[in-house]
């Protein structure tokens, strides 16, 4: 039997990148996934359909995490496609890298209202329906150890991801609700390419500072997913788990 046989699991911002990675996983593994999307409709029913093509099962929901009405959504969604909610993954986030200088309001909402609110907005929804053995697994990132020059405003809302991951970990554990922290170090993605990190000194230094000597893919990142997912991980709860090769 599949690690994950008969759960029912939920990944935001899972239309690409880490979040598909994880999603195809959780499925491979045996949950129902929830396919959760903002704006690549196409994305997402790709990976739904590469799920789906594999013999596993996924359904695409649109939702902006950073509004109280569609995180809900969302968590409506799973429930009435599904009926049950067991994992959720805290994956939507945006990211930007700026000097003090030129730092501005709608950047820091930006990024603070999806990379934080929208984790606690989901979250806050999901909880109603988790029960005992669930897991909540919210992606973090090595910045928030790393703090790299450039980056407060996303190393700020990550840090914020560790410290939730703490205090949510305490409210929700008389449930026996685990939630942990996946904190992922660079990762090729569409996202990396396009930022124009990939082929850029920037990813030439991280490499050089990574004990393993490359940098992460997608799928390293989402079988530590499953992980945290499975009751493998059950005496786990309040941690941040590094994976970026040993960069710290």
């Amino acid at each position: 039997m599949s690690k994950l046989t008969g759960k029912v699991a939920i990944v935001t911002g899972a239309s690409k990148g880490i979040g598909a990675a994880i999603a195809k996983s959780l499925a491979a593994a045996g949950a129902s996934v929830v396919v959760n999307y903002a704006s690549s409709k196409e994305g997402a029913e790709k990976v739904v359909a590469d799920i789906t093509k594999a013999g596993g099962k996924a359904v695409a929901v649109k939702g902006d995490v950073s509004k109280a009405a569609e995180a809900k959504g969302i968590v409506d969604a799973a429930i009435a496609h599904y009926g049950k909610l067991d994992v959720l993954v805290n994956n939507s986030g945006v990211y930007a890298f700026s000097p003090l200088e030129e730092i501005n309001e709608e950047e820091f909402h930006r990024q603070f209202n999806i990379n934080v609110l929208g984790l606690l907005l989901t979250t806050q929804a999901a909880s109603k329906h988790l029960g005992e053995g669930s897991s909540i697994i919210n992606i973090g990132s090595v910045v928030s150890r790393i703090t790299p020059s450039g980056s407060a405003i996303y190393t700020g809302t990550k840090g914020a991801v560790d410290a939730i991951t703490g205090v949510l970990s305490r409210e929700l554990g008389p449930r026996k609700i685990r939630v942990n922290a996946l904190n992922p170090g660079m990762v090729e993605t569409e996202g990396t390419h396009s930022a124009g990190f990939i082929g850029s000194d920037f990813e030439t230094g991280t490499v050089a500072q990574t004990p393993l000597g490359r940098l992460g893919q997608p799928n390293d990142i989402a079988s530590i997913a499953v992980f945290l997912a499975s009751d493998d991980s059950a005496w786990l709860t309040g941690e941040q788990l590094l994976a970026g090769g040993g960069v710290r």
